[in-house]
């Protein structure tokens, strides 16, 4: 499995598309807001002749929503999320208006709800989804363990972890999530953050100052 990071948006958030050798492909936490990224993602997906089956959402955070409709509305795809993150997704008007984004198109409504431990499959590239709660109340993670990647959201960032105190959020909970289903996969795995750069389940083991708490 190969995945390619596209950081956008004005919050500079690691929208990917993840992708095999047979060219299927989803798009998840799309980040592109303005037509130039837009039109990144889609020369990237044309260049490769991949095969775009869904978008799917970590959470529903406006800064990883950003390129829903265009996504959707593009490739003619189902938008998935947990069913948890409609919670989130309600606030999302509200959050660009706050945040002056003018530009932002709303999302649209998923149409498949995924589930802990589901095997999600597309054409031949599968992903397993891991519920983490904890930076919002529907998190979840995508996991590709032939390949050891974590597609992981805002659950843990290299040196940190997701923030907590927006609607839904729990320091509790997170550092369960991180503590008791993100640690225990293969400390080889890769991490593909929400933002920042990659990291490993081994390294954040070993430094995230989230053990201190």
């Amino acid at each position: 499995m190969k995945v390619q990071i596209f950081t956008g948006n004005p919050v500079q958030q690691n929208g990917s598309v993840v992708y095999n050798d047979q060219r299927d492909a989803v798009i998840i936490d799309p980040s592109c807001y303005d037509r130039y990224e837009q039109q990144e993602w889609m020369d990237f997906i044309k260049d490769n002749n991949l095969k775009v089956h869904a978008v799917l959402n970590t959470h529903c955070h406006i800064d990883h929503i950003m390129g829903n409709a265009f996504c959707v509305e593009t490739f003619r795809v189902p938008l998935m999320v947990h069913k948890e993150e409609l919670f989130t997704l309600s606030f999302a008007e509200r959050s660009a208006q706050m945040y002056g984004l003018s530009a932002y198109v709303p999302s649209p409504e998923p149409t498949v709800f995924v589930e802990d431990k589901e095997i999600l499959r597309f054409g031949e590239l599968e992903l397993e989804v891991i519920f983490g709660p904890g930076h919002s109340v529907g998190h979840v993670a995508f996991y590709h363990a032939a390949s050891g990647i974590l597609i992981g959201g805002d659950i843990l960032f290299k040196g940190s972890f997701g923030r907590v105190d927006l609607p839904g959020g729990s320091m509790e909970v997170l550092k369960k999530t991180i503590h008791e289903r993100i640690f225990t996969l293969p400390e080889n795995t890769v991490v593909y953050p929400g933002h920042g750069p990659i990291t490993t389940i081994g390294e954040e083991k070993r430094t995230n100052y989230i053990l201190q708490f």
